[in-house]
């Protein structure tokens, strides 16, 4: 009897062929639960109150020409790299467009880690992709968590990683935390890291900081230093989550070798389009749409603190809000009273340092309104 059927409790005549011939690590593995595969938007009820994903409110309006849709899109759309050069602040060379940014976390997995052999190191809590895109590969995880205190980087943990590790994942803002880390830590890692790992620096909701500053942004590093990626994504501020259209920013000898393992075609005609019209056009809008979040997580936030099944609201610069409850008891309660009423928010209680604690992606007012009307019954 195998290993594998052991695991599994049956013999290897039990086993089916895709079952025999996989890799064993894949059987056992369970995948990222995104919200999608958590509750299925296909089957529904249109009265939900989506709250679950850090989706942006609201539906946009956009016109295709749909011309030429027989052929194959350009590698990389020149309309789409000069839309979003013109936005970042960068030279099109330093830009690689991709499906989201969790096709940029696996290219750079692929183009630097050898399976079975190097390792990425995470620091948990954190988005749970960077590991399955890793344990996907046959790459090890290392590692380091955060400071408990203030969700900071323990720098002296990642040092006694140097050396062992051939990629390094920071999210900042953090998901499922909220918080920036401090410019000063990045780059204290970064120079860590320096000859011996990338650094990339995950800013899925850095337009949730500040007022727009790229001060806030490590895509300005790339000059300085030659081991940082920086992953964007349009999901977020821009409001395309479905649209799945993200950035890797990188130097160009970086760029060039990621453009080596990406699909022939990564980037949609349509995808190109829509997201080269919101780049160039509707700027405004997204920073409207930035403005009202950032206001209504706020008024969240004080909200939530007000509340006696609340014991801490963690600082959020993204458009979400995590918040711990003051028991596992409460947070059920409070999970379970939302479910009933077809509000979805994220359940984050299993993550490191997390126990007890749930996540509200800041939704419209009305709908954060028809929560806050909900919960007020507890």
């Amino acid at each position: 009897m195998t290993e594998l059927s052991i695991s599994k409790g049956k013999n290897k005549q039990a086993l089916t062929t895709a079952e025999q011939l996989a890799r064993k690590e894949l059987i056992a593995m369970v995948p990222y639960q995104s919200a999608r595969r958590l509750f299925s938007s296909a089957d529904a009820q249109e009265d939900k109150i989506w709250l679950n994903a850090n989706e942006a409110p609201g539906k946009g309006q956009y016109q295709l020409s749909a011309e030429n849709i027989n052929r194959y899109p350009d590698f990389q759309p020149d309309s789409l790299i000069s839309a979003y050069s013109e936005y970042s602040g960068l030279t099109k060379d330093k830009i690689l467009a991709t499906r989201g940014a969790d096709e940029g976390i696996e290219l750079i997995i692929r183009s630097f880690c050898r399976a079975y052999q190097d390792s990425i190191l995470i620091c948990p809590p954190t988005y749970g992709m960077y590991a399955i895109s890793a344990e996907n590969h046959g790459t090890p995880v290392i590692k380091v968590p955060l400071n408990p205190t203030d969700l900071t980087l323990d720098l002296d943990g990642l040092q006694q990683q140097v050396g062992k590790v051939k990629v390094v994942f920071l999210c900042s803002p953090g998901n499922p935390t909220g918080n920036l880390l401090p410019q000063a830590q990045i780059i204290a890692a970064i120079k860590l890291f320096k000859d011996s790992a990338m650094v990339v620096v995950d800013e899925a909701y850095i337009e949730y900081t500040g007022e727009f500053s790229p001060e806030y942004s490590s895509a300005k590093l790339l000059s300085d230093f030659d081991n940082v990626i920086v992953l964007r994504t349009l999901s977020k501020a821009f409001a395309l989550a479905g649209l799945r259209c993200g950035f890797t920013l990188a130097n160009n000898d970086v760029i060039t070798l990621l453009s080596k393992v990406i699909a022939p075609y990564p980037i949609a005609a349509p995808v190109a389009e829509i997201a080269s019209q919101v780049l160039t056009n509707d700027l405004t809008i997204m920073q409207t749409r930035v403005k009202q979040t950032k206001a209504l997580r706020e008024q969240l936030s004080t909200w939530l603190t007000e509340q006696n099944w609340c014991c801490h609201v963690f600082t959020s610069d993204a458009n979400f809000v995590l918040f711990r409850c003051t028991s596992a008891e409460d947070k059920t309660r409070v999970f379970n009273l939302l479910l009933e009423n077809n509000i979805l928010i994220r359940d984050q209680s299993k993550q490191q340092q997390l126990e007890n604690c749930l996540r509200i992606s800041i939704g419209s007012e009305d709908e954060l309104a028809q929560l806050k009307k909900l919960l007020t019954t507890l």
